[in-house]
């Protein structure tokens, strides 16, 4: 926070914004007051999560934070820069949360960007470094790397996921000559890795394998992650896909458990799980995640054990779970606020994990207790070890990951040995 203060202070902005999500909410409100009284006149604000479903609450919690974009910002920060620049009324700004003296206002929402090609193309050389990914505490980015959205937004319901509101369920993608565009772009300035980052990227099959063949046919030499649903994975999509560079594939399998993917209402089974897993190894995909979500208000101890002991079963690469964590925008948020169990108040800016403050779930360190065994377990598998070692030794690209994780590696292998 130190760092960054000082290079505000450096920079001397006229307007400061930060994204803000979870943990980061905090960061970021805590190092605008620090901003605020070394340069006080800089106007600060916040977009993303905690601007879009909780900016009131924001503005009147954190005098340092001027103002809250809400939704998707790019019209809105350019609209909001002409308004200050020019004196004008911050009440005709579409999709912004501000003070007036001591009331807090919110404008009109603005729509959503529906010619998703109209927006310019970020310039990475602003940026002092580049990204890197991180899943399930493994570093999957061993090149130059950086992400690109090739689509926004998602028609699923998952109760777990604020995307149904944030871009209200509606599918946006971009035309595959503007994302072809931006590759090339990237690649010309040495990118040699990214990920898709859309909110599903694999929702339009037909769409998928249309660029994958695009960017095949592109010889760019760049390998690629992405994220996919578990009922939109053909093989023969998976298989476009890995022709194309795909080499990391994130599923979301999230329960092994018909009964809790019901209750997140996930519209996925757990043998649609086992056939996209299966289908994504044939197809060639060098590195499969499965994402695991427990914790669910009344899933049971037998219930988590089951999912542990799926992931194990299902002949992924790795396993990343998660203990079931709530946020304003999410309908388990608003189930468990109207039967009285969590306090919006307290729990707005960092969320809170559901078994936390549900009775009938299992104890929140119980679970965490479960996964970081049924982690272990699963690392230590005689036949995973040595299908590790094999398909590492036939990959450069899993080469690269060894070497990129060998402080990652000694740590698990000292937790481990701890708990031996």
């Amino acid at each position: 926070m130190e760092e960054t203060v000082r290079w505000v202070e450096k920079e001397d902005p006229d307007i400061l914004g930060f994204s803000t999500f979870a943990s980061s909410g905090l960061t970021a409100a805590l190092t605008s007051e620090r901003v605020k009284r070394k340069n006080p006149n800089t106007i600060i604000v916040f977009g993303n999560h905690h601007a879009t479903f909780s900016g009131e609450r924001l503005l009147r919690k954190y005098p340092s934070v001027d103002i809250a974009a809400r939704g998707e910002g790019e019209d809105t920060v350019v609209d909001l820069v002409k308004c200050l620049k020019n004196g004008g009324n911050l009440r005709d700004v579409l999709g912004i949360t501000f003070r007036d003296g001591d009331t807090v206002i919110s404008t009109t929402d603005r729509p959503l960007i529906r010619d998703l090609d109209s927006i310019p193309f970020p310039d990475r050389r602003l940026l002092d470094m580049e990204y890197h990914s991180v899943v399930a505490g493994a570093r999957l980015a061993t090149r130059k790397f950086t992400s690109i959205v090739s689509s926004r937004g998602c028609t699923y319901s998952c109760r777990f996921c604020t995307c149904q509101k944030f871009a209200l369920r509606s599918w946006r993608p971009r035309s595959v000559e503007n994302i072809l565009e931006e590759l090339r772009y990237l690649a010309s300035e040495g990118f040699r890795q990214f990920i898709f980052v859309d909110d599903n990227f694999t929702l339009n099959q037909r769409r998928v394998i249309q660029l994958s063949k695009a960017i095949r046919n592109e010889r760019l030499d760049m390998e690629w992650l992405c994220e996919g649903r578990v009922d939109n994975c053909s093989p023969e999509m998976l298989k476009e896909l890995s022709r194309a560079g795909c080499k990391v594939v994130y599923f979301g399998i999230e329960s092994a458990n018909q009964r809790v993917l019901d209750y997140y209402d996930k519209r996925i089974s757990p043998q649609q799980s086992m056939d996209a897993v299966k289908a994504a190894r044939e197809s060639g995909i060098e590195v499969i995640v499965g994402s695991f979500i427990l914790g669910a208000p009344d899933e049971t101890r037998e219930e988590i054990r089951t999912t542990l002991e799926f992931a194990k079963r299902l002949g992924i690469d790795l396993p990343q779970f998660n203990i079931l964590t709530v946020y304003p925008g999410m309908d388990i948020w608003e189930e468990l606020r109207t039967k009285g169990l969590l306090d919006e108040e307290e729990h707005w800016e960092r969320g809170i994990l559901v078994p936390e403050v549900c009775p009938s779930a299992v104890p929140a360190e119980e679970i965490k207790k479960m996964t970081n065994e049924g982690f272990h377990d699963f690392v230590l598998r005689p036949t995973y070890l040595l299908g590790q070692a094999a398909s590492s030794l036939r990959s450069t690209f899993r080469m690269r990951l060894i070497v990129n994780n060998l402080v990652r590696i000694r740590d698990i292998v000292d937790s481990i040995n701890k708990i031996q």
